[in-house]
C-alpha cells in the first residue's frame, strides 16, 4: 500500500470530544488532503518506505491544525489613537460621538480599495499562520453599503487565493448602523435584508449581526436571520457583550451555529445554547483591550456541556490581537478555561462555532489532514507561555506549509 504522508514518532493529540486523546508514540498516514490512519506507530498497517513523504516527528506533539472562528481581520486604517484616548480616560462613547471607533474604521475602509484591504490584512494573517492557523473565519461589517460589504470579500477572496489558510467568509453588514442611516434604522435593516444578503448568497457561509443597545434590537436581528435562512446562510450572532438582551437564546432558537462575547449572559439563558448546540465564541482579547470586568459564565457553560470555543476577535479597535497562542493564554488566565478546554476551544469547538466540524478540528480519519507538529512535551505548555511560539511543522490538506 503506497500512500503519500507518514508522520512518525509523534504524541498525537487528536482533540475528539474536546480531550486531548493523546496517543504516545502515534504515526500519522495521509492520503491526498485527508488523514486515513492514526494509531500506535507500533500498530502501524503501512511500510514507512512505500510512503511518497515521511515526516520524522522526534517525540514532538501533534495536534490539529488551529481554527480563529471569529476575526475581523480586514479593515481599513488602524485606532491607535483611540487606544492612546482610552488610557487617557476618554470614554469610548465620547470617542464615538468625536468620529471614531467604528465609523473610523468604516471611512478608512471605504476610501480604500479592494487590493489595498488585502495588503493591509495580510501581515495580520501571516502572524496568525505562523502560529499553526490552517482555518480563519473573515467577516465583512467595516463598509456597510452594498458596494463597499462586496469590495470586503473581494479583499477576503484576495487573501484566501494568495495564503495558504481556509477562508470561512461571514457577512456583517449589520455591524452598526452608517450615518445616512441613523434616523431610519428600520431601512436599513431592510436594506440588508432585501438587496445586501441576496447579493452575498453563494459568496459567503454564515450571516452575523451585532444584537446590542447600540447595534440592532432583537426583532431587527430576528428579521435578518430569517433573510438569511431564506437564502440558504447560516446564522451568527454578536451578542451579551454590553448589556444581556436576550440576544444568545433568540439566536439559539434559531438554529444559530454560534454565539460570540457572551459577558452578560445570564446562567439561566444557557440550557438554550445548549439544547441548541449553539457554541460559545468567548473572546478574550476584546475583553482584556475594554478592562471589561464582567465575564461569561464559564461554569455554568461547562455544567450544560455547551462547546467553547475562543478565537481572537481580531479588529482595529477592541482587540487589536493577531495571536491565537495568547488568546488560549488568556482564555486560561483571564475566563477560567483550562489548558485542554483553550486547545479544544481552537480546534474541535472551533470547527464546530463555524459548521465544519465534518473535516476539521480532530485528528481521525476522514479528516482533512491539517495539523501542526510543536517543540512541546505536553499540550498544556501551548497556553502556558506568552510570546512563544514553539511551532515546527505545519500541514495543511496534507503538504508541508512552506
Amino acid at each position: 500500500m503506497r500512500v503519500d504522508l507518514v508522520i512518525r514518532n509523534v504524541n498525537a493529540a487528536t482533540m475528539v470530544d474536546g480531550r486531548y486523546g493523546l496517543i504516545p508514540n502515534a504515526a500519522i498516514v495521509v492520503e491526498g488532503e485527508r488523514i486515513v490512519w492514526i494509531g500506535p506507530e507500533a500498530t502501524l498497517p503501512v511500510q514507512t518506505a512505500d510512503a511518497a513523504a515521511v515526516i520524522e516527528g522526534e517525540g514532538r506533539l501533534a495536534t490539529p491544525g488551529l481554527i480563529d472562528c471569529h476575526t475581523h481581520i480586514v479593515y481599513g486604517g488602524n485606532r491607535a489613537n483611540e487606544f492612546e484616548q482610552r488610557l487617557r480616560g476618554v470614554a469610548y462613547e465620547t470617542i464615538a460621538r468625536q468620529g471614531g471607533g467604528i465609523m473610523s474604521t468604516v471611512r478608512a475602509t471605504r476610501a480604500s480599495s479592494a487590493q489595498a484591504l488585502a495588503e493591509g490584512a495580510r501581515p495580520r494573517i501571516l502572524a496568525l499562520l505562523r502560529e499553526g492557523v490552517t482555518t480563519l473565519e473573515i467577516k465583512t461589517g467595516y463598509g456597510l453599503d452594498l458596494d463597499n460589504e462586496l469590495k470586503m470579500l473581494d479583499a477576503t477572496n484576495i487573501l484566501a487565493a494568495d495564503l495558504p489558510v481556509d477562508v470561512s467568509r461571514t457577512f456583517l453588514g449589520a455591524h452598526t448602523l452608517p450615518p445616512e442611516f441613523r434616523d431610519h434604522p428600520d431601512a436599513y435593516v431592510a436594506l440588508v435584508c432585501d438587496a445586501m444578503i441576496p447579493a452575498v448568497e453563494g459568496r459567503v457561509d454564515a450571516v452575523d449581526v451585532f444584537c446590542e443597545s447600540i447595534g440592532f434590537s432583537l426583532d431587527q436581528t430576528r428579521r435578518i436571520f430569517e433573510a438569511a435562512h431564506a437564502h440558504g446562510l447560516a446564522v451568527k450572532i454578536h451578542a451579551e457583550q454590553l448589556s444581556d438582551l436576550g440576544g444568545a437564546t433568540m439566536a439559539a432558537g434559531m438554529g444559530a451555529l454560534s454565539a460570540d462575547h457572551l459577558e452578560h449572559l445570564a446562567p439561566d439563558d444557557v440550557p438554550a445554547l445548549a439544547a441548541a448546540g449553539t457554541v460559545a465564541v468567548l473572546l478574550p482579547c476584546a475583553l482584556y483591550t475594554l478592562r471589561e470586568v464582567r465575564r461569561p459564565p464559564v461554569n455554568a457553560l461547562r455544567a450544560y456541556n455547551v462547546a467553547m470555543a475562543i478565537a481572537t476577535d481580531a479588529n482595529p479597535g477592541t482587540s487589536p490581537c493577531f495571536s491565537i497562542l495568547l488568546t488560549m493564554n488568556m482564555a486560561c488566565v483571564l475566563l477560567g478555561l483550562t489548558p485542554e478546554e483553550a486547545l479544544a476551544a481552537v480546534t474541535v469547538h472551533a470547527a464546530r462555532a463555524l459548521g465544519r466540524q465534518a473535516r476539521i478540528g480532530t485528528l481521525e480519519p476522514g479528516k482533512q489532514a491539517d495539523m501542526v507538529l510543536w517543540d512541546v512535551e505536553t499540550p498544556a505548555e501551548l497556553a502556558y507561555a506568552t510570546g512563544y511560539n514553539p511551532g515546527a511543522t505545519v500541514i495543511r490538506r496534507g503538504r508541508i506549509r512552506v
